[in-house]
C-alpha cells in the first residue's frame, strides 16, 4: 500500500504519527510547527501545514527565537515532546544556527527544517545562494553539520523514508539529543512520491531505563562507602531521568550533600539539610568550601562545564575521585571517572540498595545542615537588603521579591548577563522546573522566547522572565507571538543601561569596562564615554503589545507582581537596577584569559593575579 504525497506532505503527515513513552505514559511526541515562510518553503512545507491543520503552524517573527522557543518547550517536557522549525533559504535558515548550537550544547531536542537551493540546479544561482568555486555541492544549511546531532539532506523523494526514522531515533535517544537538521531543496518539498503506508502508521518512541553495568555500580559503592567527604553535583540529568525524589531519598539515607549546576538547580529543594546549593564559579561559599574538600565527587548527568568546576579548580583534595552517573558514555567518562552508565534514577535506586545502612558520619551530616541553614540566613539579609539603600534597586532585592512572590510551581527563566550569578548562589527552589536557566551556550535573548516555549509546555504554571536590557535588545520579538496566540507570562526588565556581567569581567581582567555601557560616543575623545542613550525600553515593549507596568522600588515591584498575575496578557514590568551592585563571588575562579603584555597598570595586575589562579588548576587523569 502506497500514498502519494510531496515531501513536504510526507514529512508533516509522519511527524504527527510520532508518539513516546516512559513509565507507561504515552503522549505526542511534536507539540507542531514554529515557521517563518519564504521563496524557500511557502510551496513545501508551508502547503503541506496548511494541509495538515492537525500538526499546528505557530508564526513566529524571528527565526532564532523560535528555536529558542521550541528548546524551553523540550526542557519543561523533560525531553519528552519537541517542535519542528522551518525556514526559508538563505538567512532564515542560518538565523537557526545559534539555536540549534544551543539546543545541542545543552542535550535538548529539536527538529530543523530548513529549506534549500534547487536540488536539480536548473536556476542556480538562486535568491540567498551560496556559491562556490570548487563545489556544486554546497550550501549556507551545511553551516549545520558541526551543531546538529544528525544532519541529512533529501535530493529526492525516496530518501525521506530512510531518513525520518532516523530523526526520530536521535530526537528520542537519551545520549543523543540535541540537533536535528534535515535540510530540504525547495524543489524537493514539492515533488511527489508513492510512499509506503507503513511510513504514517502511528509509531510510539519507548524511553527506556537503562541500568548500569551491576560490577562498576558495586566499585562505586565501594568508593561511597570509603569516603570521609563525598559530595553529589546534580545536573540537568538528574531533572530529566526525572530522578528528584529518588535523590531526595538518597541524599536523605546517606547524608551525603548535593550542590546544583545550573541545569540541575531545583533538582532538590533548597531546604533539605543536605542541600549546599549552586556549586562552581558562581556557587554559594558553602557548596565551594565542600567542593574543596570533596575526596568523593558522584557526578549526577552532568558534563562538568567549566563554571560547575571552576575552571578545573575547585576539587582541590588531592586524592578526589569521580563517579560519574550519566546516560550518556562521552559526559560519564570526564575527569577520569568511574563511569557508570545509564539513567540516573535507576541507579540512584540500585547504588542506595547496594549502599545499604550506609551513611556519612554524623559530624558532616551536622555541618552540611549548619551550612544550609547558615547560607539560607545569608540570603535572606542579601534579599532584605541588598548592598545599599541608595536608589536604583539592586538586582538581589529584584531577585528575592519575585522568588518571595511566586508559588512553588511557578517557572522562573533567565539565561545570560549578571542575573545568572546572583540566581545561581540566592534562587530557592522549590520544583524541578522551578528554575529554568540556559547557561550551557549563555544566549542572549533565549529568555523572553524561553517564557512562551515554557508557557506552552505547561500552561498551569506561571512563567517569569528575567531579562536584562542586553537581552532585551538582543531578541524580543516573541512578545508579538504571544499576544497572537494568546500565551500569557510576565517579564521583568532590568534595566542598567549596559551589559553588567561583561562590565564586571572587564574590570576583573584590568579594561575598566571598556565597551560594555550604552552611551554616547564623545567628540573630544572618540570613545563611548558621554551620556547614556535615551532608549524607552518599556515604551517598546508596550508597542509589541504587551502590557508594561513600572517598578521603582520593592513596594512597587510587589503590587506590579501582584496586577500582573491577574493579567490574561503578556505583561513586562520595566524596573531599573544598579549597574554596579550585584552578588560578590566566594573565593572560586573562571578563567578567562589576560593580555600578557599591556601598557595598563591595571591589566598587568590583572595578568599576575591569572598566574597565580592558574597554578589551582587540575589535570585529572
Amino acid at each position: 500500500m502506497t500514498r502519494r504525497l510531496t515531501v513536504a506532505q510526507a514529512t508533516i503527515t509522519f511527524l504527527k504519527n510520532q508518539f513516546i513513552e516512559r513509565d507507561g505514559i504515552e503522549q505526542p511526541y511534536f507539540g507542531g510547527c514554529f515557521g517563518i515562510f519564504g521563496h524557500g518553503n511557502v510551496a513545501g512545507l508551508g502547503q503541506a501545514l496548511q494541509e495538515n491543520p492537525d500538526f499546528r503552524y505557530y508564526q513566529c517573527r524571528n527565526e532564532q527565537s523560535m528555536v529558542h522557543t521550541a528548546v524551553a518547550y523540550a526542557k519543561v517536557k523533560n525531553r519528552l515532546g519537541a517542535f519542528a522549525c522551518t525556514t526559508s533559504i538563505g538567512p532564515g535558515a542560518t538565523n537557526m544556527i545559534t539555536g540549534a548550537a544551543l539546543a545541542t550544547i545543552n542535550r535538548l531536542p529539536v527538529l530543523l527544517l530548513p529549506g534549500d537551493i534547487f536540488a536539480t540546479r536548473e536556476p542556480n544561482p538562486v535568491l540567498q545562494q551560496l556559491e562556490s568555486a570548487s563545489t556544486q555541492d554546497i550550501s549556507v544549511n551545511d553551516c549545520f553539520k558541526p551543531v546538529s546531532k544528525y544532519w541529512d539532506r533529501i535530493n529526492r523523494p525516496e530518501q525521506l523514508i530512510y531518513a525520518l526514522p532516523e530523526v526520530m531515533r536521535v530526537l528520542t535517544s537519551q545520549a543523543e539529543m540535541g540537533t536535528v537538521t534535515l535540510s530540504m531543496p525547495q524543489d524537493v518539498q514539492t515533488h511527489a512520491y508513492d510512499f509506503p503506508e507503513s511510513l504514517f502508521q502511528k509509531k510510539v518512541w519507548h524511553i527506556g531505563r537503562p541500568r548500569p553495568d551491576v560490577t562498576t555500580l558495586e566499585k562505586a559503592a565501594e568508593w561511597i562507602r570509603a569516603a570521609k567527604n563525598p559530595v553529589i553535583v546534580s545536573g540537568g540529568g538528574a531533572i530529566y531521568s526525572d530522578a528528584c525524589e529518588v535523590l531526595h531519598n538518597f541524599a536523605t539515607k546517606t547524608g551525603i550533600p548535593v550542590g546544583e549546576t545550573f541545569a540541575g538547580k531545583g533538582s532538590v529543594r533548597y531546604d533539605a539539610p543536605y542541600c549546599v546549593g549552586g556549586l562552581g564559579a558562581t556557587g554559594t561559599k558553602y557548596a565551594i568550601e565542600i567542593a574543596n574538600e570533596a575526596d568523593v565527587v558522584i557526578g549526577i548527568g552532568t558534563r562538568y562545564s567549566d563554571f560547575t568546576t571552576a575552571s578545573k579548580s575547585i576539587f582541590k583534595n588531592p586524592d578526589v575521585k569521580f563517579v560519574n552517573i550519566n546516560i550518556s558514555e562521552f559526559d560519564a567518562f570526564k575527569h577520569a571517572a568511574l563511569p557508570v552508565i545509564g539513567d540516573a534514577k535507576v541507579i540512584l535506586e540500585e547504588l542506595s540498595a547496594i549502599l545499604g545502612d550506609f551513611e556519612v558520619d554524623q559530624s558532616y551530616r551536622e555541618r552540611i545542615a549548619t551550612m544550609n541553614k547558615a547560607w539560607d540566613d545569608e540570603v535572606t539579609q542579601i534579599y532584605a537588603e541588598g548592598n545599599s539603600t541608595v536608589p536604583p534597586i539592586d538586582q538581589a532585592v529584584v531577585i528575592g521579591t519575585l522568588n518571595s512572590f511566586m508559588d512553588d510551581r511557578d517557572v522562573m527563566i533567565n539565561a545570560s548577563g549578571s542575573a545568572p550569578g546572583d540566581l545561581h548562589k540566592l534562587w530557592r527552589a522549590t520544583d524541578p522546573k522551578n528554575f529554568h536557566l540556559e547557561y550551557g551556550f549563555s544566549c542572549m535573548g533565549y529568555e523572553i522566547a524561553a517564557g512562551l516555549g515554557a508557557k506552552m509546555a505547561d500552561p498551569t504554571r506561571e512563567i517569569y522572565v528575567i531579562c536584562g536590557d542586553g537581552g532585551y535588545l538582543m531578541n524580543n520579538h516573541e512578545i508579538v507571538t504571544s499576544i497572537q496566540e494568546g500565551v500569557k507570562f510576565t517579564i521583568l526588565l532590568l534595566n542598567n543601561n549596559g551589559y553588567a556581567s561583561i562590565g564586571g569581567l572587564s574590570e576583573s581582567i584590568g579594561s575598566e569596562r571598556f565597551g560594555t555601557m550604552y552611551k554616547y560616543r564623545e567628540e573630544n575623545s572618540g570613545q563611548l564615554s558621554g551620556g547614556f542613550l535615551p532608549v524607552d525600553l518599556a515604551k517598546n515593549a508596550e508597542s509589541l503589545g504587551a502590557i508594561v507596568i513600572k517598578a521603582t522600588d520593592r513596594a512597587s515591584l510587589e503590587a506590579a507582581l501582584a496586577q500582573s498575575k491577574t493579567s490574561e496578557r503578556t505583561t513586562v514590568i520595566y524596573i531599573e537596577t544598579s549597574l554596579y551592585r550585584t552578588v560578590k563571588g566566594y573565593h572560586a575562579w573562571w578563567e578567562v584569559p589576560v593580555a600578557e603584555v599591556s601598557t595598563s597598570p591595571t591589566v598587568q595586575k590583572a595578568f599576575e593575579t591569572y598566574k597565580e589562579n592558574k597554578k589551582t588548576q587540575r589535570i585529572f587523569l
